[in-house]
């Protein structure tokens, strides 16, 4: 069993040992997936972008599987509001952004949002960087089974609104599912869950890891939400 117990220069391993058994698809999806195939949008090629990382943490909770996310504070300049998974730019004490860099801002990332224990936390797996072309960022989604769980809330009421679990069941439940519309056309997935308008990057994983874990069920893709929804 691996542990990652320490988020500041101190060893951070993923480890598929002694996950439950309805984590096997996912395992599965992270290590077999390609880039193209979770998004359009790459980092650039000439290394430009910001090096963050998000922390797709599943836990078990009263109705089985479920993610862990945060709602952004309403006053933040950039993703305002917005729900995602815990997450941010890298430090320079975090590491290599091509080593184990993304792994530590993670879990930094996750302890500062939400009061997190990262020593409960056995990472497993991690995503194809992805990029955030409206913000610049260059993301490492970084996946966790949250082995041990602590208790979570709002640590910085400036940064952070609420922090929450989300079942897996209501993810996967078509009538939770819809399709965003940006006034610029760009159409999205998109999850009404938690009295909340998950889209964006976050809902982009999400959608792509149920799809590769077979987990996703068929849904009305016609049914649209404007991003004015929550307004």
């Amino acid at each position: 069993m691996t542990r990652a117990s320490d988020t500041q220069g101190g060893p951070v391993t993923v480890s598929k040992e002694g996950l439950p058994g309805w984590l096997d698809p996912v395992v599965h999806a992270v290590e077999t997936v390609r880039p193209r195939q979770l998004s359009r949008f790459l980092p650039p090629e000439d290394g430009a972008g910001r090096q963050s990382a998000v922390l797709v943490l599943f836990g078990e909770g009263e109705r089985g599987p479920e993610l862990l996310l945060m709602e952004r504070a309403h006053s933040l300049r950039s993703h305002a509001g917005q729900p995602s998974f815990p997450g941010g730019a890298l430090d320079p004490e975090d590491g290599d952004p091509r080593g184990d860099g993304p792994l530590r801002a993670a879990l930094r990332e996750a302890e500062e949002e939400t009061g997190l224990d990262p020593s409960g936390v056995q990472l497993f797996g991690v995503l194809p960087r992805l990029y955030i072309p409206v913000s610049g960022f260059v993301v490492t989604p970084v996946l966790g089974w949250w082995r041990e769980p602590s208790p979570v809330g709002v640590v910085d009421p400036n940064e952070t609104a609420r922090v929450f679990t989300v079942p897996v069941a209501d993810l996967t439940d078509p009538a939770n599912r819809a399709t965003t519309v940006h006034p610029s056309g760009h159409r999205g997935p998109a999850f009404l869950v938690e009295s909340a308008l998950v889209w964006g990057f976050t809902a982009g994983i999400i959608d792509r890891l149920l799809h590769y874990s077979g987990w996703e069920r068929p849904w009305d893709r016609e049914k649209q939400v404007p991003l004015d929804w929550c307004a």
